[in-house]
């Protein structure tokens, strides 16, 4: 099974819409009706869905560090900052974990890209 994204508000259109062009399995906080939702409540619900969550947003570094030191369990996080990863960077990265890793492989870890 290949990774699907979950994709957090921070994260530009572009992304997306380059993701689902090359078939990349992809929600949005925004589809899925989380727009300002909290991070911790992103992650949860990103668990439910089975979905790593990409994010620009240096918050859910915290988040998932906190959660990797208390040892709970998440999803994954993979991050671009906005200013080092060029669009096309952040498409062409997500969608080599899209499809080569299993969702398993990020469990509980955090990603950046570039890779």
């Amino acid at each position: 099974m290949s990774v699907g994204f979950y994709m957090d508000e921070h994260v530009h259109s572009a992304i997306t819409n380059g993701l689902r062009n090359r078939g990349v399995d992809v929600l949005t906080v925004q589809e899925d009706g989380l727009s300002a939702a909290d991070d911790p409540v992103v992650l949860d619900r990103a668990i439910v869905l089975g979905r790593v969550v990409f994010t620009q947003d240096t918050d859910f570094l915290s988040e998932g560090s906190r959660r990797q030191r208390a040892g709970e369990t998440f999803a994954g996080v993979v991050y671009a900052h906005q200013n080092r990863a060029s669009i096309a960077q952040c498409i062409q990265d997500l969608e080599l974990i899209a499809r080569v890793c299993e969702l398993t492989e990020y469990a509980n870890r955090v990603e950046f890209v570039p890779l």
